[in-house]
């Protein structure tokens, strides 16, 4: 009795919850949705991808927001810009959070922050420091870019701030000065309009505010919402990692090297394919950042000594300067003025570890071109000298031999007459012609 009250305790319940499994389900649907996307490390062109993605994807599920959680310390110019524009022309809301504590928005960063058209920060966070910079010289530190460059960014930043109604003047001073500020200094400074430990707290703050966005008047309800956020998917992925510019020249190198490898051992192939994938990869990273053309041309004079070495020996003159050439085409090849100072530190050494695979490389070639060299022929007028072979036919002074299963035409040395079925000598070679004496043993 007391098992059957038990079942029917667990039908009563299991039907209790199929009847409110809707309302349950239409409370949840009813929720405001917000999407979150996530700037991390650097800012490449598989970012801009990513952030594309989901602002498209809040539009398309009429989602209230979409907060980018930044943590950069800089990166690419052209997929920075790319990622302004995607901003300024969502009608989403678009929500733009330094976060977690000890986050940074270092200079691309910074430009991010103030493109949202509601800019926030976790305290113990920083932005700013976006004063942008080059490698002038091979052996020394990164220095200011030129005027030219530092006034145009300075311009931008000021212009994307005051149309967000941010301090222009101290936007643009984040370029012009290199100006880092605190999540509390950017409150006060008027570069964000709020604080928040993180992103329920940030959502709850701005429920209900009021925002123009692209000359709409939206009123945000984001408690309690929905959210969701958003993975880069395998393309992007991809795309980030080959667009780094020290992932791409180390694929561009790899690719020269492997070819270079397979040409000079024709019949295996996997250098020649891995080779062709990675020169491809290379190629399309390099495509996503700015390049100095200088750079370019000493790297392709660098690849051409050492195919030039590889196929035409010079004992290593031509390969040092393919090698000096690559390395100096390396470091002067990006000019990515907002990449982070401590980016290039690294970049300087793959670089000169990209010459040393190479050195390393025209080394093996050489001395394996050395060791070859020092081999006696195999084949000519000397190839089967003292060798031993047997006349198939009487030699009078001319007939046949048979000579390690094949069969050639011979003659006698002296011209005498040798039986068929003798053990002969080779002691000559003249063009098809094998010159044969008496096998002494067989004497």
């Amino acid at each position: 009795m007391r098992n059957n009250f038990k079942i029917m305790g667990v039908i009563l319940i299991t039907l209790a919850f199929l009847i409110n499994m809707p309302t349950f389900w239409q409370a949840q649907a009813n929720k405001p949705l917000v999407y979150t996307v996530e700037i991390e490390d650097m800012v490449t062109r598989g970012t801009y991808q990513h952030v594309h993605r989901t602002i498209n994807l809040a539009k398309q599920y009429e989602a209230e927001a979409v907060i980018i959680k930044i943590n950069t310390p800089g990166g690419l110019v052209n997929s920075t810009l790319d990622i302004l524009k995607v901003i300024s022309g969502s009608d989403i809301p678009i929500i733009t959070y330094v976060t977690p504590k000890s986050g940074i928005a270092a200079s691309a960063g910074s430009f991010i922050l103030i493109s949202g058209d509601i800019a926030a920060m976790t305290p113990g966070t920083t932005c700013g420091a976006a004063m942008p910079v080059t490698m002038s010289t091979p052996g020394d530190s990164p220095q200011a870019a030129d005027e030219k460059t530092i006034n145009f960014l300075a311009a931008h930043m000021k212009t994307v701030a005051e149309d967000k109604g941010r301090s222009g003047e101290v936007a643009k001073r984040f370029v012009t000065e290199n100006l880092s500020l605190n999540a509390e200094e950017a409150l006060e400074q008027d570069i964000i309009e709020f604080l928040a430990p993180n992103v329920e707290n940030l959502l709850s703050q701005v429920d209900g505010l009021e925002i123009i966005v692209n000359d709409k008047p939206i009123i945000l309800n984001t408690a309690n919402a929905n959210i969701t956020n958003v993975e880069k998917i395998v393309d992007e992925k991809l795309t980030n990692t080959i667009s780094n510019p020290t992932i791409a020249i180390i694929l561009l190198m790899l690719g020269v090297y492997g070819l270079i490898i397979g040409f000079n051992s024709p019949g295996f192939l996997f250098p020649e394919v891995l080779g062709a994938i990675c020169l491809i990869l290379g190629l399309y990273g390099i495509g996503s950042f700015e390049v100095n053309i200088t750079a370019g041309l000493l790297l392709i004079l660098g690849v051409g000594l050492l195919v030039a070495e590889a196929f035409t020996p010079t004992y290593g003159v031509l390969a040092a300067g393919g090698v000096i050439s690559i390395v100096l085409g390396i470091l002067f090849m990006p000019i990515e003025p907002m990449m982070p100072t401590g980016w290039f530190t690294g970049f300087k050494v793959m670089a000169v570890g990209v010459g040393a695979v190479g050195a390393v490389l025209i080394l093996v070639i050489l001395t394996g071109i050395w060791r070859l060299r020092k081999i006696d022929p195999m084949h000519g007028k000397t190839e089967f000298i003292e060798q031993k072979a047997e006349t198939i036919t009487e030699l009078n002074p001319t007939g046949q031999v048979r000579l390690k299963g094949e069969i050639w035409q011979a003659k006698t040395e002296d011209n005498l007459m040798i039986p068929a079925g003798t053990k002969v000598e080779i002691v000559a070679r003249e063009n098809l012609w094998l010159i044969v004496k008496k096998d002494e043993k067989e004497v």
